[in-house]
Protein backbone atom coordinates (compact mmCIF):
# COMPACT_ATOMS: atom_id res chain seq x y z
CA UNK A 1 0.00 0.00 0.00
CA UNK A 2 2.88 2.40 0.75
CA UNK A 3 4.38 1.70 -2.70
CA UNK A 4 1.03 2.46 -4.36
CA UNK A 5 0.74 5.73 -2.42
CA UNK A 6 4.18 6.75 -3.69
CA UNK A 7 3.08 6.03 -7.25
CA UNK A 8 -0.06 8.23 -7.07
CA UNK A 9 1.73 11.59 -7.62
CA UNK A 10 3.66 10.18 -10.58
CA UNK A 11 0.47 8.86 -12.20
CA UNK A 12 -1.30 12.17 -11.65
CA UNK A 13 1.43 14.03 -13.53
CA UNK A 14 0.91 11.84 -16.60
CA UNK A 15 -2.58 13.32 -17.21
CA UNK A 16 -3.16 17.03 -16.76
CA UNK A 17 -5.51 19.87 -17.79
CA UNK A 18 -3.97 22.93 -19.42
CA UNK A 19 -5.83 26.24 -19.74
CA UNK A 20 -5.22 28.91 -22.38
CA UNK A 21 -4.07 32.47 -21.71
CA UNK A 22 -6.44 34.72 -19.82
CA UNK A 23 -6.28 37.82 -22.04
CA UNK A 24 -7.06 37.32 -25.71
CA UNK A 25 -8.62 39.22 -28.64
CA UNK A 26 -12.15 38.52 -29.78
CA UNK A 27 -10.98 36.90 -33.04
CA UNK A 28 -8.78 34.33 -31.25
CA UNK A 29 -9.83 31.04 -29.74
CA UNK A 30 -9.62 30.30 -26.04
CA UNK A 31 -8.40 26.73 -25.45
CA UNK A 32 -8.67 23.99 -22.84
CA UNK A 33 -6.35 21.03 -23.35
CA UNK A 34 -5.92 17.57 -21.82
CA UNK A 35 -2.35 16.29 -21.91
CA UNK A 36 -1.53 12.57 -21.56
CA UNK A 37 2.01 11.27 -21.19
CA UNK A 38 2.85 7.70 -22.24
CA UNK A 39 -0.84 6.76 -22.31
CA UNK A 40 -3.42 6.01 -24.96
CA UNK A 41 -6.67 7.94 -24.89
CA UNK A 42 -9.42 5.45 -24.01
CA UNK A 43 -12.28 7.65 -22.81
CA UNK A 44 -12.94 11.11 -21.47
CA UNK A 45 -15.89 13.23 -20.50
CA UNK A 46 -16.96 16.34 -22.38
CA UNK A 47 -15.11 19.60 -22.09
CA UNK A 48 -16.93 22.17 -19.92
CA UNK A 49 -19.26 24.84 -21.23
CA UNK A 50 -18.14 28.46 -20.71
CA UNK A 51 -20.70 31.20 -20.34
CA UNK A 52 -20.18 33.74 -23.11
CA UNK A 53 -18.33 31.27 -25.35
CA UNK A 54 -19.35 28.73 -27.97
CA UNK A 55 -17.55 25.47 -28.56
CA UNK A 56 -15.77 25.36 -31.90
CA UNK A 57 -13.54 22.74 -33.49
CA UNK A 58 -11.34 20.31 -31.61
CA UNK A 59 -8.02 18.74 -32.58
CA UNK A 60 -5.32 16.43 -31.21
CA UNK A 61 -1.54 16.46 -31.45
CA UNK A 62 1.08 13.86 -30.56
CA UNK A 63 4.68 14.50 -29.57
CA UNK A 64 7.17 11.61 -29.42
CA UNK A 65 10.63 11.97 -27.88
CA UNK A 66 13.26 9.19 -28.03
CA UNK A 67 16.33 9.91 -25.93
CA UNK A 68 18.91 7.32 -24.93
CA UNK A 69 16.62 4.46 -25.90
CA UNK A 70 13.73 5.82 -23.78
CA UNK A 71 10.53 6.80 -25.62
CA UNK A 72 8.19 9.48 -24.27
CA UNK A 73 4.86 10.16 -25.99
CA UNK A 74 2.72 13.21 -25.20
CA UNK A 75 -0.86 13.29 -26.53
CA UNK A 76 -2.76 16.58 -26.34
CA UNK A 77 -6.52 17.00 -26.96
CA UNK A 78 -7.47 20.67 -27.44
CA UNK A 79 -10.96 22.19 -27.45
CA UNK A 80 -11.38 25.64 -29.04
CA UNK A 81 -13.88 28.18 -27.67
CA UNK A 82 -15.08 31.24 -29.62
CA UNK A 83 -16.09 34.29 -27.59
CA UNK A 84 -19.48 35.75 -28.42
CA UNK A 85 -18.58 39.29 -27.30
CA UNK A 86 -15.83 41.25 -25.57
CA UNK A 87 -15.79 41.45 -21.79
CA UNK A 88 -14.63 39.64 -18.67
CA UNK A 89 -15.85 36.06 -18.23
CA UNK A 90 -15.34 33.46 -15.54
CA UNK A 91 -14.39 29.85 -16.21
CA UNK A 92 -15.83 28.12 -13.16
CA UNK A 93 -13.94 25.26 -11.45
CA UNK A 94 -14.67 21.99 -13.23
CA UNK A 95 -13.68 18.33 -13.33
CA UNK A 96 -13.05 15.95 -16.21
CA UNK A 97 -12.68 12.20 -16.15
CA UNK A 98 -9.93 10.91 -18.45
CA UNK A 99 -9.15 7.17 -18.68
CA UNK A 100 -10.95 6.62 -15.39
CA UNK A 101 -8.98 9.34 -13.57
CA UNK A 102 -10.73 12.47 -12.28
CA UNK A 103 -8.93 15.74 -13.03
CA UNK A 104 -9.78 19.03 -11.33
CA UNK A 105 -9.24 22.59 -12.53
CA UNK A 106 -9.68 25.73 -10.45
CA UNK A 107 -10.86 27.73 -13.47
CA UNK A 108 -9.79 31.28 -14.24
CA UNK A 109 -10.92 34.74 -15.31
CA UNK A 110 -10.92 35.29 -19.09
CA UNK A 111 -10.58 38.81 -20.48
CA UNK A 112 -11.76 39.23 -24.08
CA UNK A 113 -10.69 42.48 -25.75
CA UNK A 114 -11.23 44.31 -29.06
CA UNK A 115 -15.01 44.56 -29.31
CA UNK A 116 -16.37 43.97 -32.80
CA UNK A 117 -19.15 45.94 -34.48
CA UNK A 118 -21.24 42.86 -35.30
CA UNK A 119 -23.07 41.97 -32.13
CA UNK A 120 -24.66 38.52 -32.16
CA UNK A 121 -28.43 38.47 -32.19
CA UNK A 122 -30.29 37.56 -29.05
CA UNK A 123 -31.09 33.90 -28.62
CA UNK A 124 -34.51 32.85 -29.83
CA UNK A 125 -36.89 32.75 -26.93
CA UNK A 126 -39.46 29.93 -26.67
CA UNK A 127 -42.89 31.08 -27.91
CA UNK A 128 -45.56 31.92 -25.39
CA UNK A 129 -48.02 29.14 -25.94
CA UNK A 130 -50.07 29.53 -22.73
CA UNK A 131 -53.67 29.70 -23.68
CA UNK A 132 -56.35 31.45 -21.65
CA UNK A 133 -58.04 29.14 -19.23
CA UNK A 134 -61.35 29.34 -21.05
CA UNK A 135 -59.74 28.20 -24.31
CA UNK A 136 -58.21 25.01 -22.84
CA UNK A 137 -60.17 21.93 -23.88
CA UNK A 138 -59.74 18.27 -23.25
CA UNK A 139 -58.87 16.12 -26.28
CA UNK A 140 -61.78 14.07 -27.37
CA UNK A 141 -59.74 11.54 -29.37
CA UNK A 142 -56.21 10.37 -29.87
CA UNK A 143 -53.91 12.75 -31.70
CA UNK A 144 -53.21 12.02 -35.36
CA UNK A 145 -49.53 11.97 -36.44
CA UNK A 146 -48.15 12.50 -39.93
CA UNK A 147 -44.76 11.60 -41.39
CA UNK A 148 -43.06 14.73 -42.65
CA UNK A 149 -40.34 14.60 -45.31
CA UNK A 150 -36.87 15.30 -43.92
CA UNK A 151 -33.82 16.88 -45.56
CA UNK A 152 -30.97 14.70 -44.31
CA UNK A 153 -28.39 12.36 -45.79
CA UNK A 154 -25.35 10.26 -44.91
CA UNK A 155 -22.19 10.61 -47.01
CA UNK A 156 -18.64 9.26 -47.02
CA UNK A 157 -16.11 11.85 -48.18
CA UNK A 158 -12.64 11.22 -49.64
CA UNK A 159 -10.47 14.14 -50.74
CA UNK A 160 -8.79 12.13 -53.54
CA UNK A 161 -9.93 9.53 -56.06
CA UNK A 162 -6.42 8.25 -56.83
CA UNK A 163 -3.25 8.18 -54.70
CA UNK A 164 0.24 6.73 -54.75
CA UNK A 165 1.39 4.02 -52.36
CA UNK A 166 2.20 5.81 -49.09
CA UNK A 167 0.25 8.96 -49.99
CA UNK A 168 -2.39 10.06 -47.50
CA UNK A 169 -6.09 10.24 -48.35
CA UNK A 170 -8.53 11.97 -46.00
CA UNK A 171 -11.68 9.91 -45.28
CA UNK A 172 -14.61 11.37 -43.33
CA UNK A 173 -18.14 10.19 -42.61
CA UNK A 174 -20.71 12.99 -42.31
CA UNK A 175 -24.41 13.16 -41.48
CA UNK A 176 -26.14 16.26 -42.84
CA UNK A 177 -29.40 17.57 -41.38
CA UNK A 178 -31.31 20.67 -42.49
CA UNK A 179 -31.62 23.22 -39.69
CA UNK A 180 -35.42 23.36 -39.94
CA UNK A 181 -35.64 19.57 -39.48
CA UNK A 182 -33.73 19.34 -36.17
CA UNK A 183 -36.82 18.14 -34.29
CA UNK A 184 -37.51 15.37 -36.80
CA UNK A 185 -34.36 13.26 -36.31
CA UNK A 186 -32.20 12.06 -33.46
CA UNK A 187 -29.38 9.51 -33.07
CA UNK A 188 -30.29 5.97 -32.09
CA UNK A 189 -28.01 3.42 -30.35
CA UNK A 190 -25.10 5.46 -31.66
CA UNK A 191 -22.18 3.67 -29.94
CA UNK A 192 -23.13 0.17 -31.14
CA UNK A 193 -23.89 1.37 -34.66
CA UNK A 194 -20.54 3.21 -34.91
CA UNK A 195 -18.65 0.09 -33.86
CA UNK A 196 -20.15 -1.75 -36.82
CA UNK A 197 -19.47 1.17 -39.19
CA UNK A 198 -15.83 1.40 -38.08
CA UNK A 199 -15.33 -2.30 -38.79
CA UNK A 200 -16.56 -1.72 -42.36
CA UNK A 201 -14.27 1.30 -42.81
CA UNK A 202 -11.13 -0.53 -41.67
CA UNK A 203 -8.66 -1.35 -44.45
CA UNK A 204 -6.19 -4.18 -43.89
CA UNK A 205 -3.42 -2.68 -46.03
CA UNK A 206 -3.19 0.91 -44.73
CA UNK A 207 -1.53 2.90 -41.97
CA UNK A 208 -4.33 4.82 -40.25
CA UNK A 209 -4.08 8.18 -38.46
CA UNK A 210 -7.45 8.59 -36.75
CA UNK A 211 -8.82 11.96 -35.66
CA UNK A 212 -10.54 12.38 -32.32
CA UNK A 213 -14.32 12.06 -32.62
CA UNK A 214 -15.32 11.05 -29.08
CA UNK A 215 -17.69 14.02 -28.83
CA UNK A 216 -20.01 14.63 -31.78
CA UNK A 217 -20.77 18.35 -32.19
CA UNK A 218 -22.65 19.89 -35.14
CA UNK A 219 -21.11 22.38 -37.58
CA UNK A 220 -23.06 25.04 -39.42
CA UNK A 221 -22.56 24.61 -43.19
CA UNK A 222 -24.35 25.59 -46.38
CA UNK A 223 -25.41 23.03 -48.99
CA UNK A 224 -26.72 24.41 -52.28
CA UNK A 225 -27.58 27.69 -50.56
CA UNK A 226 -29.49 26.03 -47.69
CA UNK A 227 -28.31 25.98 -44.05
CA UNK A 228 -27.45 22.52 -42.72
CA UNK A 229 -26.01 20.98 -39.58
CA UNK A 230 -23.09 18.66 -40.30
CA UNK A 231 -22.17 15.92 -37.83
CA UNK A 232 -18.70 14.43 -38.28
CA UNK A 233 -18.97 10.76 -37.24
CA UNK A 234 -15.52 9.57 -38.36
CA UNK A 235 -12.34 11.05 -39.82
CA UNK A 236 -8.93 9.60 -40.57
CA UNK A 237 -6.02 9.91 -42.96
CA UNK A 238 -5.18 6.56 -44.57
CA UNK A 239 -1.77 5.74 -46.02
CA UNK A 240 -1.91 2.63 -48.27
CA UNK A 241 1.15 0.42 -48.00
CA UNK A 242 0.53 -1.55 -51.20
CA UNK A 243 -0.97 -0.94 -54.66
CA UNK A 244 -4.43 -2.22 -53.73
CA UNK A 245 -7.61 -0.09 -54.03
CA UNK A 246 -9.30 1.29 -50.93
CA UNK A 247 -12.85 -0.07 -51.09
CA UNK A 248 -15.54 1.41 -48.83
CA UNK A 249 -18.90 -0.41 -48.88
CA UNK A 250 -22.34 1.12 -48.56
CA UNK A 251 -22.80 2.23 -44.94
CA UNK A 252 -26.08 2.44 -43.08
CA UNK A 253 -27.10 4.52 -40.07
CA UNK A 254 -30.42 4.04 -38.29
CA UNK A 255 -31.92 7.20 -36.83
CA UNK A 256 -34.92 8.04 -34.70
CA UNK A 257 -37.49 9.65 -36.99
CA UNK A 258 -40.39 11.49 -35.33
CA UNK A 259 -43.86 11.85 -36.74
CA UNK A 260 -45.47 15.17 -35.86
CA UNK A 261 -48.98 15.74 -34.58
CA UNK A 262 -51.41 16.97 -37.22
CA UNK A 263 -53.28 19.11 -34.69
CA UNK A 264 -50.89 19.67 -31.74
CA UNK A 265 -52.26 20.83 -28.40
CA UNK A 266 -50.72 21.55 -25.02
CA UNK A 267 -52.32 18.46 -23.49
CA UNK A 268 -50.97 15.87 -25.93
CA UNK A 269 -47.59 14.83 -27.23
CA UNK A 270 -46.65 16.63 -30.45
CA UNK A 271 -44.27 13.90 -31.66
CA UNK A 272 -44.35 10.12 -32.10
CA UNK A 273 -41.12 8.15 -32.24
CA UNK A 274 -40.23 5.94 -35.19
CA UNK A 275 -37.10 4.92 -37.12
CA UNK A 276 -35.49 5.58 -40.48
CA UNK A 277 -32.30 4.15 -42.03
CA UNK A 278 -29.93 6.31 -44.09
CA UNK A 279 -27.43 4.89 -46.58
CA UNK A 280 -24.17 6.24 -47.98
CA UNK A 281 -22.86 5.58 -51.46
CA UNK A 282 -20.00 3.06 -51.79
CA UNK A 283 -16.66 4.60 -52.72
CA UNK A 284 -13.34 3.36 -54.08
CA UNK A 285 -9.92 5.05 -54.16
CA UNK A 286 -7.37 3.72 -56.64
CA UNK A 287 -3.78 3.21 -55.44
CA UNK A 288 -0.84 3.51 -57.86
CA UNK A 289 2.67 2.11 -57.57
CA UNK A 290 5.54 4.55 -57.14
CA UNK A 291 7.73 5.13 -60.20
CA UNK A 292 10.81 2.90 -60.55
CA UNK A 293 13.64 3.84 -58.18
CA UNK A 294 16.29 1.87 -56.22
CA UNK A 295 14.72 3.07 -52.94
CA UNK A 296 11.08 2.78 -54.02
CA UNK A 297 10.17 0.30 -51.27
CA UNK A 298 11.68 2.29 -48.39
CA UNK A 299 11.24 6.01 -49.19
CA UNK A 300 8.72 8.18 -47.37
CA UNK A 301 5.90 9.80 -49.34
CA UNK A 302 4.79 13.37 -48.70
CA UNK A 303 5.65 17.03 -48.99
CA UNK A 304 8.72 17.68 -46.81
CA UNK A 305 11.40 20.29 -46.18
CA UNK A 306 14.64 20.27 -44.19
CA UNK A 307 15.62 22.22 -41.08
CA UNK A 308 19.16 21.67 -39.78
CA UNK A 309 21.32 23.00 -36.98
CA UNK A 310 24.92 22.64 -35.76
CA UNK A 311 25.80 23.11 -32.10
CA UNK A 312 29.09 24.76 -33.17
CA UNK A 313 30.80 25.40 -36.49
CA UNK A 314 34.41 25.19 -35.21
CA UNK A 315 35.26 22.07 -33.19
CA UNK A 316 38.62 20.97 -31.68
CA UNK A 317 39.89 17.50 -32.51
CA UNK A 318 38.51 14.70 -30.30
CA UNK A 319 35.59 16.84 -29.10
CA UNK A 320 31.92 16.11 -29.67
CA UNK A 321 29.34 18.32 -31.34
CA UNK A 322 25.67 17.91 -32.23
CA UNK A 323 24.03 18.04 -35.63
CA UNK A 324 20.21 18.17 -35.98
CA UNK A 325 18.54 16.90 -39.17
CA UNK A 326 14.83 17.79 -38.94
CA UNK A 327 12.23 16.80 -41.54
CA UNK A 328 9.03 18.91 -41.57
CA UNK A 329 5.90 18.73 -43.68
CA UNK A 330 2.77 16.75 -44.49
CA UNK A 331 2.74 12.95 -44.65
CA UNK A 332 3.10 9.78 -42.62
CA UNK A 333 5.82 10.80 -40.15
CA UNK A 334 5.99 7.30 -38.68
CA UNK A 335 7.31 6.04 -42.02
CA UNK A 336 10.27 8.48 -41.99
CA UNK A 337 13.53 6.67 -41.34
CA UNK A 338 16.70 8.51 -40.22
CA UNK A 339 19.25 9.36 -42.91
CA UNK A 340 22.18 6.97 -42.99
CA UNK A 341 25.33 9.10 -42.84
CA UNK A 342 28.44 7.91 -44.60
CA UNK A 343 31.18 7.56 -42.00
CA UNK A 344 34.31 9.43 -43.20
CA UNK A 345 37.68 8.93 -41.54
CA UNK A 346 37.54 12.29 -39.78
CA UNK A 347 34.05 12.10 -38.20
CA UNK A 348 32.39 9.42 -36.07
CA UNK A 349 28.56 9.40 -35.95
CA UNK A 350 26.50 7.92 -33.12
CA UNK A 351 22.87 6.77 -33.45
CA UNK A 352 20.53 9.78 -33.28
CA UNK A 353 18.01 10.74 -30.62
CA UNK A 354 14.58 10.95 -32.26
CA UNK A 355 11.79 13.42 -31.47
CA UNK A 356 8.48 13.42 -33.37
CA UNK A 357 5.62 15.92 -33.24
CA UNK A 358 2.32 15.17 -35.03
CA UNK A 359 -0.68 17.50 -35.43
CA UNK A 360 -4.00 16.33 -36.87
CA UNK A 361 -6.08 19.27 -38.01
CA UNK A 362 -8.47 20.17 -40.84
CA UNK A 363 -8.19 16.73 -42.44
CA UNK A 364 -4.39 16.86 -42.62
CA UNK A 365 -1.63 15.14 -40.66
CA UNK A 366 1.46 17.33 -40.39
CA UNK A 367 4.42 17.74 -38.09
CA UNK A 368 8.14 17.18 -37.81
CA UNK A 369 10.63 14.42 -37.06
CA UNK A 370 13.95 15.45 -35.54
CA UNK A 371 17.15 13.39 -35.64
CA UNK A 372 19.86 14.69 -33.28
CA UNK A 373 23.28 13.15 -34.03
CA UNK A 374 26.24 13.21 -31.66
CA UNK A 375 29.47 13.37 -33.68
CA UNK A 376 33.11 13.07 -32.58
CA UNK A 377 35.68 15.02 -34.58
CA UNK A 378 38.65 12.73 -34.98
CA UNK A 379 40.76 14.50 -37.60
CA UNK A 380 41.25 18.15 -38.53
CA UNK A 381 39.67 19.49 -41.68
CA UNK A 382 36.57 21.12 -43.20
CA UNK A 383 33.61 18.74 -43.49
CA UNK A 384 30.58 19.57 -45.60
CA UNK A 385 27.55 17.76 -44.14
CA UNK A 386 25.95 17.46 -47.59
CA UNK A 387 28.67 14.96 -48.50
CA UNK A 388 28.00 12.89 -45.40
CA UNK A 389 24.24 12.32 -45.61
CA UNK A 390 21.12 12.79 -47.75
CA UNK A 391 17.46 11.84 -47.46
CA UNK A 392 15.37 10.71 -50.44
CA UNK A 393 11.55 10.95 -50.51
CA UNK A 394 8.72 10.90 -53.06
CA UNK A 395 6.61 14.03 -53.54
CA UNK A 396 3.10 13.04 -54.77
CA UNK A 397 2.34 16.65 -55.77
CA UNK A 398 5.09 16.56 -58.42
CA UNK A 399 4.98 12.76 -58.91
CA UNK A 400 8.78 12.73 -58.65
CA UNK A 401 11.52 11.74 -56.22
CA UNK A 402 13.36 14.48 -54.39
CA UNK A 403 16.36 14.64 -52.06
CA UNK A 404 16.96 16.73 -48.94
CA UNK A 405 20.67 17.57 -48.54
CA UNK A 406 22.33 19.49 -45.69
CA UNK A 407 23.99 22.83 -46.40
CA UNK A 408 26.02 23.32 -43.21
CA UNK A 409 29.70 22.52 -42.73
CA UNK A 410 31.94 22.10 -39.68
CA UNK A 411 35.61 23.08 -39.28
CA UNK A 412 37.70 20.68 -37.13
CA UNK A 413 40.92 22.15 -35.78
CA UNK A 414 43.96 20.84 -33.84
CA UNK A 415 46.09 17.70 -33.76
CA UNK A 416 44.70 14.25 -32.84
CA UNK A 417 45.12 12.99 -29.25
CA UNK A 418 44.11 9.37 -28.67
CA UNK A 419 43.79 9.74 -24.89
CA UNK A 420 41.55 12.78 -25.26
CA UNK A 421 39.47 10.82 -27.76
CA UNK A 422 38.71 8.13 -25.20
CA UNK A 423 37.82 10.67 -22.52
CA UNK A 424 35.58 12.63 -24.88
CA UNK A 425 33.21 9.76 -25.48
CA UNK A 426 30.03 9.66 -23.48
CA UNK A 427 29.93 6.05 -22.30
CA UNK A 428 26.42 6.38 -20.93
CA UNK A 429 24.72 6.55 -17.53
CA UNK A 430 25.80 2.98 -16.61
CA UNK A 431 29.48 3.93 -16.40
CA UNK A 432 28.83 7.23 -14.61
CA UNK A 433 27.70 5.44 -11.41
CA UNK A 434 30.69 3.06 -11.16
CA UNK A 435 32.44 5.14 -8.45
CA UNK A 436 29.30 5.19 -6.26
CA UNK A 437 28.40 1.49 -6.44
CA UNK A 438 29.44 -1.34 -4.08
CA UNK A 439 32.07 -3.63 -5.63
CA UNK A 440 31.68 -6.48 -3.12
CA UNK A 441 31.62 -9.87 -4.85
CA UNK A 442 28.39 -11.85 -4.48
CA UNK A 443 28.28 -15.60 -5.00
CA UNK A 444 26.25 -16.68 -8.01
CA UNK A 445 25.27 -19.83 -6.05
CA UNK A 446 23.71 -17.90 -3.16
CA UNK A 447 20.17 -18.59 -4.34
CA UNK A 448 20.82 -22.35 -4.57
CA UNK A 449 22.17 -22.37 -1.03
CA UNK A 450 19.16 -20.53 0.31
CA UNK A 451 16.89 -22.95 -1.54
CA UNK A 452 18.72 -25.96 -0.02
CA UNK A 453 18.41 -24.67 3.56
CA UNK A 454 14.80 -23.74 3.03
CA UNK A 455 13.96 -27.28 1.86
CA UNK A 456 15.69 -28.74 4.92
CA UNK A 457 13.63 -26.53 7.25
CA UNK A 458 10.42 -27.51 5.44
CA UNK A 459 11.25 -31.21 5.77
CA UNK A 460 11.90 -30.81 9.50
CA UNK A 461 8.60 -29.00 9.98
CA UNK A 462 6.81 -31.69 7.98
CA UNK A 463 8.34 -34.42 10.13
CA UNK A 464 7.33 -32.69 13.32
CA UNK A 465 3.78 -32.27 12.02
CA UNK A 466 3.53 -35.96 11.10
CA UNK A 467 4.88 -36.96 14.54
CA UNK A 468 2.34 -34.80 16.39
CA UNK A 469 -0.50 -36.08 14.17
CA UNK A 470 0.37 -39.76 14.80
CA UNK A 471 0.88 -39.22 18.53
CA UNK A 472 -2.56 -37.65 18.95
Amino acid sequence: MLCLLLLVPALAQQIAIELGKSSLPLNQYYTISVRLQNQQLQEYTSFPEIEGFKKSNKYSSTKTIITGGTTTTILTITQNYAALDEGVYTLKPFTMKVNGQTLQSEGMVINVTEMQADVPQDANLPPNMILPEEEQVQPEQEAEFVDREDNAFLTLYTDKEEVFVGEGVNVALYFYLAEQDQRLLDFYDFANQMNGILRQLKQSHVWEETFDFTEITPENVTVQGEPYLRFKLYEAVLYPIMAKPLVFPQLRLRMIKYKVAKNPTLLTEDRQEGHKTFFSRPREVQVKELPPHPLRDVVAVGDYRLQERLSQEVVPVNKTFNYVFQVEGTGNLDAIMPPDPSAPAGLEFYPPDVQQEVTRRAGTVMGSKRFAYTIIAREAGVYNMSRKMEWVYFNPATAAYDTLRPTLQVHVTGAPDNDALVMSRDLGSFYKIINNEDNTLVSVHLFNEIKRYTNIILLVLLGVSVFIFIKR
